[in-house]
């Protein structure tokens, strides 16, 4: 037997009218009702708060993490609210510089960045490239020699410390793809090799410990480990990534923002620092502030074994329950406080077994068929991680404001499916 949703999973302007959730002043159903589902919808200014108390802890220079959640609008949001964009591909810087955002504000990451990538990365601009491997400064020596450009860039240490998350998105411990490790002297190395290097500006290092981490003291202790292996060389910038997490379901509990930059700056001016403390939150900016709505299709009751109530969407636009077996919440928007007594399994439409959105989703007993079911949280990693598997379009993107929703990603249509066929 779970009782109501819990309210702090909801988007901080979400509000319960009569038993009908209305997000930022709009009416749920009304909006499923124009725009259709499955369905994205934001609250933008729950966007904007977070970026905001990002840039408040951190000041200038903290950046947004697009791979959590990009399109234009969210980038021209948080290019407004003040913060940097931190971009892992060519697409991603692609679609920040058609926002419009300045290219000295982008920080382009990637563990094998193609030269095609860096030199478009030099040739616009942009703020920082955060260097991952040997085989990368060598790219950049080749693209020196060409050119003659020295681009600033900030060089990416794996400091061993095994953050307590899933494999798939732990990535500071010593057997990872990313960075150079410390344990081995490749991160002194490297450090004394961009030092010496003509082809690149050394201006600090990085690192990034993991996504969806809870331990804030993960993160003091990464910030320890890379000061230390700074200090020697004076220099003036140091960012601790991202990968704070959030709760999903009910009983998990995360630290904010301020509490997360608060540690970790403390780490840092502890360990004697005195050099420009970055960061890049995309999950805990962007992950709470949407929900995602579906349409309940088919139930199918099985005795004694399970009930599996299968919705429009799955796993094209929220594959995280299938990669790492994540936990989220159910509720009906018509009856967002109402009592969940039946415990059923969400599934979705594609022809997978493993096609489960919650396997043990509490939902009313009068769920039915028709039923709007939406899942809480799904602002990150749900839209940027999508895909067309059997040929299903991807859902809309609807930002919800003081009343008023705008469409910032169209739903795709069938003739989509069709654009790069030859």
């Amino acid at each position: 037997m779970a009782g109501p949703l819990p309210r702090h999973l909801l988007p901080d302007n979400a509000e319960v009218i009569d038993g009908r959730l209305h997000l930022a002043g709009c009416d749920v159903l009304e909006l499923v009702e124009h725009y259709g589902t499955p369905v994205f919808l934001y609250d933008e200014e729950h966007l904007r708060a977070r970026c905001r108390e990002a840039v408040g802890v951190f000041g200038e220079g903290v950046a947004y993490a697009t791979k959590a959640f990009l399109c234009l609008a969210m980038a021209r949001l948080a290019h407004e609210e003040g913060m940097y964009l931190d971009v892992a591909t060519g697409g991603e810087l692609h679609v920040a510089l058609a926002a419009g955002v300045p290219p000295a504000h982008l920080v382009l990451h990637g563990n094998n960045k193609s030269v095609d990538e860096l030199e478009r990365a030099i040739e616009v601009g942009v703020g920082r490239i955060v260097v991952d491997s040997f085989d990368e400064l060598d790219r950049l020596d080749d693209i020196h020699a060409r050119t003659g450009a020295v681009p600033r860039v900030l060089l990416r240490l794996t400091p061993g410390v095994e953050a307590h998350t899933h494999e798939f998105v732990a990535t500071g411990q010593d057997d990872s793809k990313f960075g150079f490790t410390v344990s081995t002297g490749a991160a002194a190395a490297a450090i004394e090799r961009a030092r010496r290097s003509p082809a690149v500006e050394l201006v600090g290092v990085h690192a990034h410990i993991g996504s969806q981490v809870f331990a804030v003291e993960s993160f003091a202790k990464a910030a320890r480990i890379i000061a230390e292996e700074a200090a020697p060389f004076g220099l003036p910038e140091m960012s601790v990534g991202g990968g704070l997490g959030v709760p999903y379901v009910t009983g998990e509990t995360a630290p904010t923002i301020t509490e997360w930059g608060t540690t970790v700056l403390e780490a840092f001016r502890a360990a004697g620092v005195r050099a420009r403390i970055t960061a890049e939150p995309g999950r805990s900016i962007a992950a709470a502030a949407a929900i995602t709505c579906y349409t309940v299709g088919t139930i199918k009751e099985i005795p004694g074994i399970r009930t599996y109530v299968a919705v429009d969407g799955g796993m094209s636009d929220n594959p995280r329950p299938v990669l790492y077996g994540s936990g989220y919440e159910t509720f009906l928007p018509r009856a967002t406080d109402a009592e969940r007594p039946r415990t059923v399994t969400v599934v979705g439409k594609h022809c997978e077994s493993g096609d489960v959105l919650v396997r043990d989703a509490a939902v009313p007993a009068d769920l039915h068929t028709g039923d709007i079911l939406a899942t809480p949280v799904t602002g990150a990693y749900g839209h940027s991680m999508g895909s067309n598997y059997n040929k299903v379009p991807r859902p809309p993107v609807v930002f919800v404001r003081d009343g008023a929703a705008r469409l910032v990603v169209r739903r795709e249509t069938h003739d989509d499916l069709l654009r790069l066929d030859r």
